[in-house]
């Protein structure tokens, strides 16, 4: 049984107990050390997990409960606080073993440098992966003030290892004039300020292909989810996100992991961020496993 080194007590609604029969793996990385703006996205995880309590087990979006998926959490990794490196290291090792054993991770952010070493690990088992990315920003920084490990900069890295040809990004509305450049020289698929509309003509290319699809929360406007570290004005609704899960889950596309990131619940008093994004998840969970 792949357990992480600590366990944070709350589950996600209707998860299993028993590893080996579960697909997918949900498990949290509470790492907040390299944002720019606002800290507080460690504390993601646990109040997701505690928000699906008040999810209804069917999703009438695609017909399916909760109830009959067979998933595991394993909570919250425990990485050492202020050290990026190592505790990148950490999430590295915990995914090859979920990879190693045939499932699925899941993982709940923290800030979106969390998603650089499981992309490299999927990327390990699946050469020919490609990358969904939505988000409101680029994160295609080569480093943010000279540090390279920052929450801007994981894209940027999953592009040059993978190819730029292999990156699709949606909801961008926020980002440095050489990150723009930088996508188009790399020929990254870049979708700037809309998300479902483009994302529908771009998933018929990827039918069959492994997927590893990566939400960070602040794709959607600051009025549906102000609890997240780097707000940014003039984003999509929660309805246009879950059409964009959705359109996923239906398209023929393999996906062989996700996560969703930088749920800050500390900047939201009404809970509406965490409650938005345990919906997601439930969404990710039946349309992807």
């Amino acid at each position: 049984m792949r357990l992480p080194q600590t366990y944070s007590g709350n589950v996600f609604i209707y998860s299993s107990d028993d590893y080996a029969s579960s697909k997918a793996v949900i498990y949290g990385m509470p790492m907040d050390y390299t944002v720019s703006f606002r800290p507080g996205s460690r504390f993601g995880p646990g109040r997701i997990r505690e928000a699906s309590v008040g999810l209804e087990e069917y999703s009438p979006y695609l017909d399916k409960s909760i109830e009959d998926l067979v998933y595991f959490d394993a909570g919250d990794l425990l990485l050492p606080f202020g050290n990026a490196a190592k505790s990148l290291d950490i999430i590295a090792d915990y995914v090859r073993g979920l990879l190693n054993d045939d499932k699925i991770p899941v993982g709940l952010g923290g800030e979106h440098l969390v998603s650089w070493p499981v992309i490299r690990e999927v990327y390990k088992k699946y050469p020919d992966l490609a990358v969904i990315h939505i988000d409101a920003h680029a994160d295609l920084r080569e480093h943010y003030e000279g540090e390279p490990l920052s929450h801007s900069t994981p894209i940027r890295k999953a592009a040059e290892l993978m190819g730029g040809v292999n990156i699709y990004q949606f909801g961008i509305r926020s980002g440095s004039k050489e990150e723009w450049t930088y996508a188009k020289e790399k020929g990254i698929h870049f979708h700037p300020f809309d998300v479902a509309e483009p994302l529908k003509k771009e998933l018929p290319s990827l039918a069959g292909r492994p997927v590893y699809v990566t939400i960070d929360i602040d794709v959607l406007d600051p009025s549906a989810a102000p609890g997240t570290g780097t707000t940014e004005a003039g984003g999509i609704t929660s309805k246009e996100l879950l059409e964009a899960v959705h359109a996923i889950a239906r398209s023929g596309v393999n996906v062989v992991g996700f996560d969703l990131v930088e749920v800050a619940p500390i900047y939201d008093p009404t809970e509406m961020t965490p409650i938005v994004a345990s919906k997601i998840i439930r969404e990710m969970l039946l349309g992807f496993v």
